[in-house]
């Protein structure tokens, strides 16, 4: 017992110490995603710790320490995603439509063929925006019926899983279909009108993963939303980015965004909505995102129900309200966060110039 519980131990410190490397190969990078999971292994091995070999304290006694750590660790990084913490992205009760900004964010799964379920979503929730990730050419033709109720669109399908769909009621301008990074994976930027005349900047992202069947790096997909980051935080107008970042909320990569950004995240205080994966409940964390800035307050947001995808939809209404911008606050960074951010950009040789400038 005493040399099973060692090496389990040991296993629970290496994956708790992976994810401090700067490595970005998807063997370390992957170690973000299960902290919910890995911090639940600690907790159940430190009680049997303590049951089964409290009268060998010498070794016991270092082996519970190192597991306690672990779990103090894991739990600093996800309990912000649990109702334990205060909300960061400020609640509004207000009930005025012409203010408020509904959007649906679909992974689709590109091979899924139950479009029905998607669609009968939208006539439900009836959101302002749709944004849908791998979808390709079939998948265009059925959503087709969206475009009657829904007349603004940009439309980029792809048979490599990274196309992407933007529905709108909502009029926009200056739409942009970008490769910021990789040449077959892309992005869309537009400049969307409110019912009010306000206008939002919005970012629709879907980067590649770290994994052994996409890119063996991470590098690819930090870069991606770290330019996107820099642009909108050089911009004092509203701003959403939304999509699959293949990168889980609590991860140092997806923080770092967060400060450069100085974007909002509704999860804080209120919940993981975890997105993926949708047939595996205990192997499940938050890859779909929205990020917001403190121009909107958060009326809503929920996980929706399976549509035969791994991915869940996320549905999230915001309230424009900039005059309680002050009430607000997101992560600052400081001089090594930007020089961690140049870094990251400039090893892809990318730059916030190469994102779509969308001022009014």
């Amino acid at each position: 017992m005493l040399i099973v519980l060692v090496i389990a131990t040991l296993f629970i410190a290496t994956v708790t110490v992976l994810p401090l490397l700067r490595c970005t190969h998807w063997t370390v990078r992957v170690m973000d995603f299960p902290r919910v999971q890995i911090a639940f292994c600690a907790a159940i091995l430190l009680v049997t710790q303590c049951v089964f070999l409290a009268s060998q304290m010498t070794v016991v006694g270092l082996c519970i320490l190192v597991t306690a750590l672990c779990l103090i660790w894991q739990l600093w990084w996800v309990l912000p995603y649990t109702r334990l913490w205060p909300i960061e992205a400020k609640a509004s009760r207000a009930d005025d439509a012409d203010n408020q900004l509904s959007i649906m964010t679909s992974n689709v799964l590109q091979d899924n063929r139950n479009s029905g379920a998607l669609i009968d979503l939208v006539a439900e929730h009836q959101p302002d925006i749709l944004v849908t990730l791998e979808t390709n050419s079939w998948w265009e033709n059925q959503l087709g019926v969206l475009d009657a109720e829904m007349p603004y669109s940009v439309k980029c399908p792809l048979e490599n899983l990274y196309g992407m769909h933007v529905y709108s009621r909502l009029p926009f301008s200056k739409p942009v279909i970008s490769y910021l990074v990789e040449h077959d994976v892309p992005s869309i930027h537009l400049l969307l009108e409110l019912r009010t005349g306000h206008q939002v900047q919005m970012h629709f992202v879907h980067p590649a993963p770290p994994s052994p069947t996409e890119n063996a790096e991470s590098a690819e997909r930090d870069a991606e939303l770290i330019v996107i980051a820099k642009r909108v935080a050089e911009t004092r107008g509203a701003a959403v980015v939304t999509g699959d970042l293949n990168d889980v909320a609590w991860s140092a990569s997806t923080r770092l965004f967060r400060k450069i950004s100085g974007l909002l995240d509704p999860r804080i205080g209120r919940g993981m909505f975890n997105t993926f994966h949708a047939d595996y409940p205990f192997l499940r964390w938050p890859l779909d995102h929205l990020f917001h800035s403190s121009h909107f307050r958060v009326k809503n947001i929920k996980r929706l129900p399976s549509i035969g995808s791994d991915h869940f939809p996320l549905f999230t209404v915001l309230v424009y309200d900039p005059a309680g911008r002050a009430e607000q606050e997101g992560l600052d960074a400081d001089a090594e966060d930007h020089a961690q951010a140049k870094e990251v950009a400039e090893e892809q040789n990318v730059s916030k110039r190469d994102v779509p400038k969308l001022e009014g």
